[in-house]
């Protein structure tokens, strides 16, 4: 068999890429096949990063967004000694490394989770912003590339969209695509889903485009090249490529572009397996054998990698030599260390909504947090996120110096994009939309559970008192779902997400600090558009107080031996407080009142905590403006909630709360409902 040892490489890829599927009868083999010249050009010949220190951050970075094409991945990083034999021998199997979509194992070369098809490159566009960012701040240091790879099925999901207006807009010189182009799907051809030109497409959004023969070396370098001398533009190489590339059936004929390729182990199409890995120059006996002649050129591959990763970290070890504070703010940047930060003393206007508290803190750490990116879906004037804008600047074409990223409405791109931006590493990104909009973004923050990504979420307009918008701006079922993530366990053992909704003013600048100080989980902050009347002090001051909502919930007014406990968080807080002083006047009883800003936290901490707070025989009551569901568990058995169990209405706030009951007076009446039952009970 006379072939060069690049092409001879690649089927290296394409045999134990079949055998991965083949042996754990599941996955997919045939993009797998399709993708491999691509993948061995571009990790042996362009993409720089140290083998020896694959968290080096001055690193190139490679984002799947074809999940699916995992046993590719693996394949690759094998020959470059990021996996081992029985790892792949191992594909989809129970503790293995090799799981069936890609998780983020960035010592193995694994960036992002992938998998939903259409996030993964969105999390490169979010990388390259990232890396744009903190060039404008360290004398363009961080100059390297991103490279994404996409397939049909991720250019076709409408996040692609958003993602390729705003890289275009930018000018992210810095991110490189290859799509995939097979013209098949797991189901079908793409011609009976689509006859979009995708190229001119592209184009349109600003983008280089380049259309290559994507089994052609040279075709592959010429395109990287030209990727890579382009100083305006994001590219995209659409590589045309064949799905299943180098199927043989068993007398030998060639059997490639198949749509059963893509989701079926070879031996269960009309291919032959055996014969395919003898076409392939593989051992049928001894499939997850690495070619000789392969073994020893990705030997010198990566001996030339290290080499060339020692002399770039040469070069910046001058410039911190010479940069000795810069230096030691890029190390604290990727530590997630803080500078010295005082929430208390943040000056917020009494009784403000939520989000006017909200946007008081984001100017704090607009002049204080100098690695933050804030983002906001065409609102920030309505989410109060230009709290932070005011003072920042948009961030542009050829001057990425301000902090905040004007998205546009596009929700779930501008989450994925903070996704990508946790995962590069050096820089906290804030996204922030209406509450019901979380809808839009549920994807990317499931992702960002998944990843544990420290990702800020501001969602304002928490309840129904969004007022005349109407339903289909109020949310009701919301937090609900978003609190869910609260009670599912990350695979390191954590609340995967962490949801904050604030009582008042005050409570909100805690809240923002309990944000910043998670580094571990996503958190989201449930903030209100309509004013809320401050609670009242212990005798403390209100930044003391509210910092006890550090444990999930306290009490903001106790009394020895309660006859009943009062929970909410939000602005249903403030009604309760009302409604206590209503009934403690009028039937002479004790009520204590907490404020639960997050369940999950609360939750976690010591059982004697959790009873002071919310007595488990005691008497409970709860008041929240979305799904009784909310505050059910912490009400307990004997507890009685007080929700919404349909959807809102178009009317002005306060006549809303009338209707719905949402006032202190109606408080008092279900209240004393509950206590009357429980009597006669």
């Amino acid at each position: 068999m006379n072939k060069t040892i690049d092409h001879l490489s690649a089927d290296n890829i394409r045999a134990l890429a079949i055998s991965m599927v083949e042996k754990a009868n599941s996955g997919h083999p045939g993009g797998s096949m399709g993708g491999a010249d691509f993948m061995h050009i571009l990790y042996t010949e362009y993409l720089k990063y140290d083998p020896s220190d694959m968290q080096w951050i001055f690193r190139d970075r490679f984002f799947m967004d074809a999940g699916h094409l995992s046993a590719l991945m693996y394949a690759q990083y094998h020959l470059l000694g990021n996996y081992e034999k029985t790892d792949l021998e191992n594909f989809r199997q129970w503790g293995s490394v090799t799981p069936g979509h890609p998780e983020i194992d960035v010592k193995r070369g694994i960036e992002n989770t992938s998998g939903p098809l259409g996030q993964g490159h969105v999390m490169g566009v979010g990388a390259a912003i990232a890396a744009k960012f903190l060039s404008a701040r360290f004398d363009n240091l961080f100059d390297y590339k991103i490279y994404g790879f996409i397939t049909d099925g991720g250019i076709q999901e409408e996040i692609s969209q958003g993602a390729g207006r705003i890289a275009g807009h930018l000018g992210l010189n810095n991110f490189i695509m290859f799509y995939d182009s097979n013209d098949v799907q797991l189901s079908s051809m793409t011609d009976e889903v689509t006859t979009e030109d995708t190229a001119m497409k592209y184009e349109a959004w600003g983008w280089k485009v380049i259309t290559i023969d994507g089994h052609s070396h040279t075709h592959i370098r010429s395109a990287l090249n030209a990727a890579h001398a382009e100083l305006e533009r994001p590219t995209l190489i659409i590589g045309r490529t064949i799905m299943g590339k180098g199927c043989v059936t068993a007398d030998g004929a060639m059997y490639e572009g198949q749509c059963e390729l893509h989701g079926k182990p070879i031996g269960g199409t009309k291919a032959c397996f055996k014969s395919t890995l003898l076409n392939l120059g593989a051992n049928p006996e001894d499939s997850f054998a690495v070619y000789e002649e392969v073994a020893s050129h990705y030997k010198n591959v990566l001996s030339r990698k290290t080499a060339e990763a020692a002399e770039r970290k040469t070069k910046i070890a001058a410039w911190e030599k010479q940069n000795p504070e810069l230096a030691k703010k890029i190390q604290q940047f990727f530590n997630g260390d803080l500078p010295e930060l005082d929430f208390s003393s943040i000056s917020q206007k009494a009784n403000s909504a939520t989000r006017d508290a909200s946007a008081a803190v984001l100017g704090y750490l607009a002049e204080n947090v100098e690695n933050m990116i804030v983002s906001s879906a065409n609102l920030s004037n309505s989410d109060k996120t230009d709290g932070f804008l005011k003072k920042s600047s948009v961030l542009k074409k050829d001057d990425f110096r301000g902090g905040f990223l004007q998205a546009g409405v596009a929700e779930l791109t501008m989450a994925a994009i903070a996704n990508g931006i946790a995962l590069h590493g050096g820089v906290i990104p804030v996204v922030a939309t209406f509450f019901v909009f979380s809808d839009y973004m549920k994807p990317a923050i499931r992702l960002a559970a998944i990843q544990e990504l420290p990702v800020k979420y501001v969602w304002t307009h928490d309840s129904f008192r969004v007022g005349e918008d109407g339903p289909t701006h109020q949310p009701i079922e919301q937090e609900a779902q978003i609190r869910l993530l609260e009670k599912i366990k990350n695979h390191s053992g954590d609340q995967s997400l962490l949801a904050l909704r604030p009582a008042d003013a005050v409570e909100t600048s805690v809240a923002w600090q309990m944000a910043l100080e998670n580094k571990k989980t996503p958190t989201g902050l449930i903030l209100s558009r309509q004013n809320i009347t401050d609670i009242p002090t212990s005798g403390n001051s209100r930044f003391e107080d509210a910092s006890n909502a550090k444990r999930g919930g306290y009490l903001v007014k106790a009394v020895e031996n309660p006859d009943i406990t009062l929970i909410a968080n939000g602005s249903e807080v403030a009604t309760l407080i009302e409604a206590a002083a209503e009934l403690e006047s009028s039937i002479k009883i004790k009520i204590n009142v907490a404020s639960v800003i997050s369940e999950g936290l609360f939750r976690s901490q010591p059982k004697e905590y959790q009873e002071s707070v919310i007595p488990t025989n005691g008497m409970v009551f709860g008041l929240t403006a979305g799904l009784p569901v909310n505050l059910e568990n912490l009400a307990g058995s004997r507890g009685k909630v007080f929700g919404l169990d349909h959807f809102g209405y178009s009317a002005p706030a306060p006549v809303l709360d009338e209707k719905f009951g949402f006032t202190s007076k109606n408080a008092c009446t279900e209240i004393i409902k509950y206590l009357e039952t429980n009597k006669s009970n």
